[in-house]
């Protein structure tokens, strides 16, 4: 077995060159190796370069950074023939900027249910990484450093394998080791060798950060040639770096918990923010609050408004450097009286269809609707940042922005701390109330506990008991009564189905004691609405109105073969739904992709 006893890189930071073995790869990342929209190998393959890149000063030099746009893949396709076999070292000097669950420094790998080979140096949220597969282990070992870096900071990234062991450096010193994969390297027959990302051929995850030079050799290099790596370059990993983050919007300012005198402004930054949120009646915005507190969250409440009044808003954010983030003035409404109508938009399950999402967000902004209620699922990984700042945010900006959204936790956000950084409900967000109009909402978590003696039964309990709102309507995830295929039981296989989720339909016992006239309900991607239910059994009048919304952008589900007695109307297609309220009149429409009518219902209170 091939090994290197030092490792003398021939690095511009170095004066070893003399000594050095030569590296296999070698990317030096400065600014005066780009050319035509590449970025040229010291030795090995040139990367392909689309957009612009921040240029970072590192030891007086001039280094790339990466913004998180793109992963810089080879420009030519790379053979498994052409990558390490029986021995490996990769060394790298990088900086994270955004920490992500799946990062990516350099690899050449496929990971892929059980198609597991090749190699990648990268990171998770907290530590450093290498994973590899050889001939002799069918699954990639991830072998997770100890050593948990800081964002922005410089780091020495390096990894070995001799063909009996993997080992991760960090800094010159071993971090981890695993004895898991034995001989060979084992490759995919195809992959693509990257840079500045973890890439494979279903997923893309750009880095974030600076890329100061990367080498590869088909050698292994000893602890004492990573250390001594590292001694030449370690004044790198004191100095201060810009960074490579565009200074932008993570969430464009949206709305939140409106009532007849205040209305919450809430808005997120790439990089951390001072400001000001500027409101008025006029498009002037002449009232200002001040943001004082440097942070990239930002929640303000706007008090001391007109009930039923219509306002005008904008936000200012200053990043630590002084660039300033303006956005263009926009509008809210207050509540109105109790007594008021009311009308509502609902979407749900917009998960990660953006384009759907962006189209039911636009279709119901046209309709002028006071406020948004949705049932969960905004995202299909609420644990992935970008699904947040690229699919929920951008997608239904054109609505949150001018009305308020009201939402509920859905099993795809996995109760991720994003949902609490970006939302600003009340404690404790997972659950909660909100009044508007003639209307009360009790907002609940349905991946919780929900049967008797929880917590959320509890307080929906005590908060339904002293309830005087005209209408009392609940909102969760899963559905108490739905007539889906294969969630609750597979119709196409047995027949027998739970026909709802039994968790929140212990709940309903509280619906029907306390008044409940409406449960709005996603997770099935499909409509469905139901005749009036109570105690478990349809009735005329008198009962539940039940819906399921799930329509907002997820993949479709359809309903089973048999039609269970509570099903009125059933329907598989993407959708969002309107509610008008005035006095005791209730009036429900559902709208699909195309904007066209496909169901709607009116009844009065005497009717119920």
């Amino acid at each position: 077995m091939k090994r290197l006893c030092f490792i003398y890189l021939t690095s511009v930071l170095t004066a070893w060159a003399h000594n050095a073995p030569s590296p296999l790869m070698h990317w030096d990342c400065q600014k005066k190796f780009l050319k035509d929209g590449e970025l040229v190998a010291q030795k090995g393959f040139n990367l392909k370069i689309n957009s612009p890149l921040p240029e970072q000063k590192v030891a007086g030099i001039p280094s790339l950074g990466n913004p998180g746009k793109e992963a810089w893949v080879a420009s030519q396709k790379v053979s498994k023939l052409q990558m390490p076999e029986l021995a490996l070292t990769v060394s790298s000097w990088i900086s994270v900027d955004k920490a992500i669950p799946t990062g990516g420094i350099v690899g050449y790998f496929q990971d892929n249910g059980n198609s597991e080979s090749g190699w990648v140096l990268g990171y998770d949220k907290e530590h450093f990484s290498i994973g590899l597969a050889s001939a002799g282990n069918q699954r990639m070992t991830y072998l997770q450093g100890k050593t948990k870096y800081q964002t922005g900071k410089l780091y020495h990234v390096a990894a070995t394998y001799d063909g009996s062991e993997l080992r991760l450096y960090v800094n010159g010193k071993l971090d981890a080791s695993s004895k898991e994969q034995t001989g060979a390297i084992r490759y995919p027959d195809q992959a693509r060798l990257a840079l500045a990302g973890y890439v494979d051929s279903n997923e893309n995850f750009p880095h974030t950060g600076t890329i100061r030079e990367v080498y590869i050799y088909d050698l292994c290099a000893t602890d004492e040639g990573i250390a001594h790596e590292f001694d030449h370059g370690k004044g790198m990993t004191e100095e201060s770096l810009k960074p490579t983050l565009a200074f932008e919007h993570e969430a464009p300012p949206f709305l939140q918990m409106a009532t007849q005198n205040s209305i919450g402004v809430n808005w997120a930054t790439t990089l951390p923010s001072t400001g000001t949120l500027f409101w008025g009646e006029t498009a002037e915005c002449k009232n200002t609050i001040p943001v004082t507190e440097l942070d990239k969250f930002h929640h303000m409440t706007i008090t001391g408004l007109q009930p039923d009044t219509q306002y005008f808003y904008r936000t200012e954010s200053i990043s630590q450097s002084g660039d300033v983030l303006k956005t263009n003035v926009s509008t809210f409404e207050t509540a109105p009286e109790a007594d008021s109508p009311i009308a509502f938009a609902i979407i749900s399950d917009t998960q990660g269809n953006p384009k759907v999402a962006n189209k039911m967000a636009t279709y119901a902004w046209a309709q002028r609707p006071d406020f948004l209620v949705i049932p969960g699922d905004l995202t299909s990984t609420g644990t992935d940042h970008t699904h947040w700042t690229e699919h929920f945010f951008p997608s239904m900006d054109v609505l949150i922005k001018r009305v308020p959204m009201y939402p509920v936790l859905g099993n795809h956000e996995r109760n991720a701390h994003w949902y609490y950084d970006y939302m600003n409900l009340p404690d404790p967000e997972y659950y909660y109330t909100f009044h508007y109009g003639p209307a009360q909402f009790f907002m609940i978590d349905s991946n919780k506990k929900c049967t008797p003696g929880s917590e959320q039964y509890e307080w929906l309990e005590k908060e339904l008991k002293k309830s005087q709102a005209k209408w009392k309507m609940v909102v969760h995830h899963h559905p108490v009564y739905s007539s889906d295929a294969n969630d609750y039981g597979d119709l196409w296989k047995t027949n027998k189905s739970s026909r709802g989720d039994m968790n929140v339909r212990a709940m309903s016992k509280l619906y029907d004691q306390y008044g409940v006239d409406v449960v709005f309900n996603g997770h099935i991607h499909s409509y469905e609405r139901t005749w009036q239910v109570k105690e478990g059994k349809v009735v005329q009048r008198g009962g539940i109105q039940y819906f399921v919304t799930g329509g907002g952008g997820g993949p479709l589900e359809e309903a089973g073969p048999s039609r269970p007695k509570f099903q009125n109307t059933v329907k598989k297609g993407h959708h969002y739904a309107m509610v008008r309220i005035n006095g005791d009149v209730f009036e429900f429409q559902a709208y699909d992709e195309q904007g066209k009518l496909f169901d709607s219902l009116r009844y009065t209170r005497q009717q119920k």
